[in-house]
């Protein structure tokens, strides 16, 4: 059996010999520029060549996570389009460094009023970039108004682009894995991108109006790149769902949230394609609202003390056998700081809660960290060989 098979075999509901051993190795950065020092960042397509050779050297099933130069900034990591610019969408910017940050304020002018925003982009190791909207632009509902109705979409050369990136990582995995990409939601996470967490926090209850067009706003936003996505032969789209973790509760979950993120689920589905949800803090009172959600797959399971509540026997027995789940190996304090006995210890406890039944795929809980020692990696793989049926 080829580890695609494997893999597809469980996200089908089928039991494979061995649960799947997979890793989480981001394609810019991290751990693959501990590996390859002279990483060159822009190489988007030999950048993946890399995380795929670097798997088959190890012996993992591979799950080949597609990100870097997949989606345009602005889009999957905050703020407005800074990169089209029209005659009702003029954009200034103006770049300036703070440490090891690069800070680009930007201005946008519309007929209808001027949007402001900062991007920052830091890199504190080397070939390693940390994105974010530092300043986000949606302040007042007539900031949402002015981005509806002036923001440019999706350029025309994106599909061409994204589906010749999606056929050459394909063809050179051939049938040693899968392979994903990122998508620009969850709503609740995409929404997070374009407003402050403080105010999207509160903003169902305080200005219910506003959080309403503000989540339909996101669904519209991303939709032409949701619809580019499923139209390539991707095996499945990962979702972030992290922003509206299990802190939230669950009542607040189920009535706000699930909703919406709901219905960019069955959008996919009704593309024929499957979706895997990332929740990487607090999950467990989630695990039920995740069954309504519909998602093929949930992870990660982040297990306690430091990264999440993660309870993979538990999860298993709440979730009843309705989703995949994926994870759920502690990648910090486990697989980075600890040692490659704890590492097989803890390899087989996970094994051990999530083998029966199947519909389980063992992972770290997140992607591995910078100065992960390879000698741990491959303790975890060793152990892994544990979970056959």
């Amino acid at each position: 059996m080829t580890s695609r098979e494997r893999i597809l075999k469980v996200l089908n509901g089928d039991i494979p010999g061995n649960v799947p051993v997979t890793l989480f190795i981001h394609d810019e950065g991290h751990f693959l520029s501990q590996v390859y020092p002279d990483l060159d960042i822009k190489d988007y397509i030999g950048n993946k060549f890399k995380v795929i050779d670097l798997q088959r050297e190890l012996g993992t099933d591979i799950h080949m996570r597609i990100w870097g130069g997949c989606i345009p900034l602005w889009l999957i990591v905050g703020g407005f389009n800074t990169e089209t610019t029209t005659k009702d969408w003029k954009v200034e910017s103006k770049v300036s460094t703070r440490g090891k940050s690069k800070v680009t304020a930007s201005k946008v002018v519309t007929p209808e009023g001027e949007l402001y925003q900062e991007f920052t982009i830091s890199e504190f190791i080397k070939g390693t970039l940390h994105y974010a909207c530092t300043k986000k632009p949606v302040k007042t509902i007539e900031d949402l108004n002015i981005l509806k109705k002036y923001e440019p979409s999706m350029n025309s050369d994106y599909p061409e682009y994204l589906n010749n990136i999606v056929l050459k990582v394909k063809n050179y995995l051939r049938d040693d894995g899968i392979v994903s990409m990122w998508t620009p939601g969850g709503l609740f996470n995409h929404a997070s991108k374009l407003i402050d967490l403080e105010t999207l926090y509160m903003l169902y209850l305080i200005d219910n109006d506003f959080y309403k067009k503000l989540m339909d706003y996101s669904f519209n936003r991303i939709k032409p790149f949701i619809e580019t996505i499923t139209s390539t032969d991707l095996d499945l789209l990962g979702m972030g769902g992290n922003t509206a973790g299990g802190f939230l509760g669950v009542k607040t979950f189920d009535k706000y949230v699930l909703p919406y993120e709901k219905k960019l689920i069955d959008f996919i589905h009704e593309r024929g394609k499957k979706v895997l949800y990332h929740n990487c803090g607090e999950i467990m009172n989630l695990v039920e609202s995740y069954i309504e959600l519909g998602a093929d797959i949930i992870e990660s399971f982040s297990p306690p003390p430091l990264l999440g509540d993660g309870d993979l026997l538990k999860a298993k027995e709440l979730s009843k056998g309705e989703y995949v789940i994926i994870g759920s190996i502690d990648q910090v304090n486990v697989i980075k700081d600890g040692s490659p006995g704890i590492i097989r210890e803890k390899v087989k406890e996970a094994l051990k809660a999530g083998k029966p039944g199947g519909k389980f795929i063992l992972q770290p809980s997140d992607f591995l960290e910078y100065d992960t020692p390879m000698e741990n990696i491959k303790a975890y793989i060793e152990a892994g060989k544990f979970g056959s049926y």
